[in-house]
């Protein structure tokens, strides 16, 4: 079991503020999560080969091709506001 002051430190580098109620309540969560994980690495995986995706489908690859099929002049033609060939936006940051 993961004890309280672990959960309190992880809490802390999370910045979260937890109760004691809740500390308890995440070790015990967290302990159950761990043993399910020790469960998993106890399976027999010998001969078994891995998988790099669950299903047998096979990806397509195409060429990546850059088009010029609009000029900045149409792709910005009906921006609400633009700067020359430029979006114009507000400010995120203030």
């Amino acid at each position: 079991m993961i004890d309280k002051k672990t959960i309190e430190h992880i809490a802390k580098l999370a910045r979260l503020q937890i109760t004691e109620q809740e500390a308890q309540e995440y070790s015990l969560q967290l302990a159950k999560a761990l043993n399910h994980f020790e469960q998993i690495s106890k399976v027999n995986t010998e001969g078994v080969e891995p998988l790099i995706t669950p299903t047998e489908i096979e990806s397509f690859w195409r060429e990546d091709e850059a088009l010029n099929e609009f000029t900045a002049e149409e792709m910005t033609g009906n921006a609400p506001d633009k700067a020359g060939n430029l979006f114009k936006v507000p400010p995120v940051v203030g």
